[in-house]
Formats: C-alpha cells, structure tokens, sequence
C-alpha cells in the first residue's frame, strides 16, 4: 500500500456503533372498574318494573275509555256529576267534618271537668257539710229518734272521739248493744245511714241464742265524721 493511502486511511474516523433508542413499551391500558353485582341485578329489575308498569297503565287507559263510552251522554255527565262532587266532598266536607269532631269534643271536655278538679272542688265542700264536735249531742239524739221509730230500743252506748291526725276530719266511735229483731234492726241502721250522712256504718255483730227466737243480739257501731274546729 502506497504512503496516500495509509494516510487516506489514516483519517478516515473508527466506525462507532450509536447506542440504540429507547423502545416504547406500552403499558396496559385498565379498563374501568366493573360495577358490584348488586346495582348490575337492580338496574334490570327496575326497568322490568317500570316496563310491566307502563304496559299495565297502557292497557287501563283504554278499558277505562271503553266503559266511559258505553255509559253514553246521560251517564258521562252522571259520572262528572259524581267526581264533582267527590272533589267537593274531598276538599270541603271532610275538613268541615272534622272541624266539627274536635269543636264537639272540646265542648264534652268543659261540659265534663276531669274527676280531678271535680274531687278537689267536691272535697271542700263535704267537709264543710260535717257536723262540728260541738254538734254531736244532735246528731246523738237523731240516732236515738231513728232507734225508736225503728222499734229498736238503746239502753246503752259508748262513744269515742279520735282526733284529727292530719286534715280536718276527726271522728266519733258510737257503739250500741240491742237485743231486738233483725228486720227491726236492720230498719234502724238504714233509718240512721239515711238521717244522719256523716254517719257510716262501722261494724256489725249479730247473735242468735237459740234457732227458733225471733229476738237477736247485736252489737251495732257508728262511725260519725266530724270537722275540726278553726282555732284563732
């Protein structure tokens, strides 16, 4: 080889591979995320439903214009007359109704107080119509009226009086022992409940010595309530 061309050769640069460019991958494209099974099942269902629901409304609307029209004129405006009234009856009747419900109950609440209020206005008043302790010897004596006329004789009696332990009622014991028939007793008990309405019956003890008499022993008591006297 001549000198030239070792130095043609010379200048001639070293071939030098280029680094490859860099390849694409491509990634994977994620679809979107599938929807739960629950609302995959239920948009179906929906639709059938409203579907069965506009089929059964398309075929009403028909029957009901068929029936409509077999009534002919006279029994159209009958039906209108009715819905008319219907809708009056909707929107006047029914709320005047009902007005009237609660104006009634309202007057039978005031005509008829609770029993509440009518124990706290009777109580003051059932007090003040009991006999006062000073008052006794009548009401006494009106037992003994009651005694004779009811052909039950009292020969003897006892009586206690208990103070009032919290309000104002005391009371008195009465106790009367007969000897008298029973008819003739029981009279001069219901005598006495009747003459005297302070008075109760308080116990009752009856005797009977032998079957065939016709007298009884009998040990009667009373009860009289009596008001508490006011001291200043």
């Amino acid at each position: 080889m001549s000198e030239e061309q070792r130095q043609s050769d010379a200048r001639i640069p070293a071939t030098v591979d280029a680094p490859a460019a860099p390849v694409a991958v491509a990634a994977p494209v994620l679809g979107p995320a599938p929807a739960s099974r629950g609302a995959v099942t239920a948009l179906p269902g929906r639709a059938s439903a409203l579907a069965r629901a506009q089929d059964a409304a398309t075929q009403l609307v028909p029957q009901l214009q068929y029936q409509i029209a077999r009534l002919g004129p006279a029994g159209q405006v009958g039906l209108s007359a009715l819905v008319a009234a219907l809708v009056v009856a909707a929107t006047t009747l029914l709320p005047a109704h009902h007005a009237l419900q609660a104006l009634s109950a309202d007057l039978a609440r005031a005509q008829h107080p609770s029993a509440a209020a009518l124990a706290d206005q009777a109580a003051p008043r059932l007090i003040a119509s009991l006999p006062t302790r000073a008052q006794i010897p009548a009401v006494i004596g009106q037992i003994f009226i009651q005694a004779k006329e009811a052909g039950v004789p009292l020969d003897t009696g006892h009586y206690v009086y208990s103070p009032a332990k919290a309000g104002a009622i005391a009371r008195y014991d009465l106790e009367f022992p007969v000897k008298a028939s029973y008819p003739d007793i029981r009279s001069f008990i219901n005598r006495t409940l009747s003459a005297v309405p302070a008075a109760a019956l308080g116990k009752l003890h009856v005797e009977r010595k032998a079957v065939g008499d016709q007298l009884v022993n009998a040990n009667i008591g009373f009860v009289v309530f009596v008001r508490s006297e006011q001291r200043p």
